[in-house]
């Protein structure tokens, strides 16, 4: 059965009882996109669908490191206040992997006085959605999410290297959309597929990308707020998956030396809910206005919106010159050098690529930012740069380079803040600048190799 948009409680009473569930993962995606919750017998569940967290629980560090003082306190109370979570019936999926039949079912985050708790990632990408509604558009996007399989590692100290196939050996060279790289893997992509489809996941394209193990898994089309859950559920499945085959599955944005950076490029596009058109093409199918105000708006925005797309420190070794990663705002048709693209495809499929976007950023975070870049766009009026139809590479760096460079653009910009909410953006940069701060107590190889003597 396909949960649909309108799934009722009732009716995922007896899905619960079609699939015989006995226990129930009740999820809330945190600022990095972790799974936080809580377990509960079905019976918990069914008796009490209102779940109570600390409403800091989604707004910690990846570290699980919280601000001590500052503006963090004037949103999140110190008081370690409750959130009353809200399960959403649409969400429900089974947990394929799990020894007694499972569900897991995401869950809305809630004041006490029944107001979406603005600073969780998924309020955040309804509050963006919503803004869309308003206008009579329906926001259209296709993420496609790359990630790298890794030999098992338990020592941080030791740097990754690519895992064993069924052939016994590790890949030592660069594999491109080879079929015979990835059937090295076959073993563990039957079970991802398989609990892709126990979990109603609309995965398409797998193929190999540049790096050594580095893989791509496109999704096809749909509204972007089921689309972040379905690369939430992913992230989860296949690094469940990688364990069961003796390897690690990461969304690292650059987790080896001398290998691309992994990112998670996304197609967007908007239907006008009035007439079923594609916004972006005019009657005629040439391209319309709102298509260059939208690229625009990413063109203006992108930058104050990086912390967003590359969240963490290591996000920011992908975003170099010739690594198959942009360095740029320039746009392009058929251009993979640029940092924002447009495919080539017909009117009604015409679309705008973000490809700034590392496989490290929260799904919902990420597209409630591209869609805000868009959406303010259009609605501003952005005309953007002449069309880049060389190489882009050529061109200067447009982006930040750091962690600490990318959030003080965050801070300063208004115009991104009054999309995502403010309450939004002053919670995420102070955990943000928590977790670089706590990086910058951490001295690294490189440091110890060329400065220990030389200096």
């Amino acid at each position: 059965m396909v949960l649909r948009n309108d799934f009722t409680f009732g009716e995922l009473e007896q899905w619960f009882s079609n699939h015989r569930v006995t226990e129930i993962e009740c999820l809330v995606p945190d600022l990095t996109g972790v799974a936080r919750g809580k377990i509960l017998p079905r019976e918990k569940f069914t008796e009490d669908r209102g779940m109570r967290l600390p409403e800091a629980v989604v707004a910690m560090g990846v570290t699980g490191e919280f601000p001590e003082e500052g503006p963090y306190y004037d949103v999140i109370s110190p008081n370690d206040m409750d959130m009353h979570l809200r399960a959403d019936p649409t969400t429900a999926r089974l947990v394929p992997w799990a020894v007694d039949p499972t569900a897991q079912i995401i869950h809305d985050c809630y004041d006490r006085h029944g107001n979406l708790v603005p600073f969780a990632p998924r309020s955040v990408l309804r509050r963006v959605c919503q803004l869309f509604e308003d206008e009579g558009w329906d926001p259209v996007v296709a993420p496609e999410l790359e990630f790298y399989l890794v030999a098992r590692n338990t020592d941080p100290d030791v740097p990754l290297k690519p895992p064993i196939g069924r052939s016994g050996r590790a890949e030592t060279s660069r594999q491109a959309y080879s079929i015979d790289a990835v059937n090295e893997f076959d073993p563990l992509f039957e079970d991802v597929y398989d609990y892709c489809e126990k979990m109603e996941l609309n995965v398409d394209t797998l193929i190999h990308e540049i790096g050594a193990g580095q893989m791509e898994i496109n999704f096809f089309h749909a509204h972007p707020l089921g689309l972040a859950d379905e690369v939430f559920f992913f992230k989860r499945t296949v690094r469940e998956a990688a364990l069961r085959h003796d390897m690690f599955a990461t969304f690292m944005a650059k987790p080896i030396f001398g290998e691309p950076g992994s990112a998670m490029h996304v197609h967007q596009s908007i239907i006008d809910k009035r007439t079923g058109r594609n916004l972006f093409s005019n009657e005629d199918g040439t391209p319309s206005q709102e298509f260059f105000w939208y690229i625009g708006g990413l063109q203006k925005y992108i930058p104050a919106a990086m912390a967003l797309f590359a969240p963490y420190v290591n996000s920011y070794r992908r975003l170099a010159r010739n690594t198959a990663a942009p360095i740029n705002i320039q746009w392009g048709t058929d251009n993979r050098t640029v940092g924002i693209r447009s495919p080539v495809a017909a009117p009604s499929a015409r679309r705008i690529e973000n490809r700034v976007i590392g496989a490290d950023a929260n799904p919902y975070v990420a597209l409630a930012a591209t869609l805000a870049c868009g959406y303010l766009g259009i609605k501003n009026r952005i005309e953007p740069t002449p069309e880049c139809k060389g190489d882009a590479y050529l061109g200067d760096f447009a982006l930040p380079r750091s962690l600490g460079d990318a959030l003080n653009l965050l801070r300063a910009e208004k115009d991104l803040a009054s999309v995502l909410g403010e309450s939004f953006v002053t919670v995420y940069t102070e955990v943000k600048e928590t977790e670089y701060e706590e990086f910058m107590t951490v001295i690294s190889p490189w440091e110890r190799e060329h400065l220990l003597l030389h200096v």
